[in-house]
């Protein structure tokens, strides 16, 4: 096991270094000059020379990406282009860590609703129940995000009032105040995820219970329980955490159009900000720090995949 962690995480750090070297690549081929987008069109060449100069634009492509990737590394994520030149830094991590609220929260709800709806579907295959599951989580599935969320908004904010219209963050918000922001983004996001992951953990249930040592395991007087959980689950749910795991990377960096509905401040409604204001550093560290997140999820996918089934980590 510690050789097959050995070889993935070696793996994650040459992914992270190639993919921070096409980032920096694709933040280059923007088209539009930088400093005339900031400084307006009429700046002097000699004020565009000393932004170029001050921001280091002015030097060669490869050095400027080294001493980016240098700086991204030991913590110096640079200044911004806007807003006052302010360090980047504080400003990525703030709406990071409130996208990661978001994901967390919606993880809360979609893994255990998706989950627990797929096992329930599979053990009752072709009944009633069974039919008006698939049938609305494929229903779900099939809404854009924004239409599911102007309904939640009008149902549960405007009509019932139990929530805020929008996700406003303030200094000042207590626990209640977090709960009545976050539930309607939240319940956007996941039912998406609910209608994946219960669609595939139901496929994966279906599979597994038609095979040879799951009626081993029956007629060996096992209660249906324990095959259920130390059994079925164990192999059924392999596609699934894959799924888990990549839907993070998705709540963290994908979900701007939930975010734009909510107005909520994450890292995935700055980073199109960043690239209408073509703000460089910005831009680049939050694109890093989305394919770090990928990056880490799909490693805990790897190990948690590498633990429920030995032979991968054996092969």
């Amino acid at each position: 096991m510690i050789a097959y962690l050995t070889r993935r995480v070696l793996l994650l750090l040459l992914t992270l270094l190639l993919t921070s070297a096409l980032i920096f690549a694709l933040t280059q081929l923007l088209p539009g000059d930088v400093a005339r987008l900031i400084l307006g069109r009429e700046a002097s060449p000699e004020r565009i020379a000393q932004f170029n100069a001050e921001f280091g634009l002015d030097q060669p492509a490869l050095v400027q990406y080294l001493r980016w990737v240098t700086g991204f590394v030991t913590g110096d994520w640079g200044r911004s282009f806007s807003a006052g030149n302010a360090p980047v830094r504080p400003l990525v991590l703030e709406r990071f860590g409130n996208s990661l609220l978001l994901a967390g929260v919606t993880l809360l709800f979609s893994v255990p609703l998706g989950v627990g709806l797929g096992v329930l579907t599979a053990l009752n295959k072709d009944t009633w129940l069974d039919n008006v599951v698939s049938v609305a989580t494929l229903s779900v599935v099939g809404l854009p995000e924004f239409v599911t969320g102007i309904v939640l908004i009008n149902v549960f904010a405007l009509g019932l009032g139990w929530f805020e219209t929008t996700s406003l963050i303030r200094p000042d918000m207590t626990l209640n105040d977090w709960w009545r922001i976050l539930v309607l983004p939240a319940l956007t996001a996941s039912l998406v995820l609910v209608g994946y992951i219960a669609r595939l953990t139901r496929a994966g249930v279906l599979e597994e219970l038609g095979k040879p040592y799951v009626r081993t395991a029956r007629l060996k007087g096992l209660p249906p329980a324990q095959v259920l959980t130390r059994h079925v689950l164990r192999n059924a749910l392999l596609p699934t955490i894959t799924v888990i795991a990549i839907s993070v990377g998705w709540l963290i960096g994908g979900i701007v159009v939930i975010e734009n509905v909510y107005n909520y401040a994450g890292i995935g409604s700055e980073l199109v900000r960043a690239v209408e204001q073509k703000n460089l550093p910005v831009l680049q560290a939050i694109s890093t720090l989305i394919v770090g997140v990928f990056a880490l999820a799909n490693l805990a996918a790897d190990v948690l995949y590498a633990w429920l089934n030995p032979r991968i980590r054996l092969g």
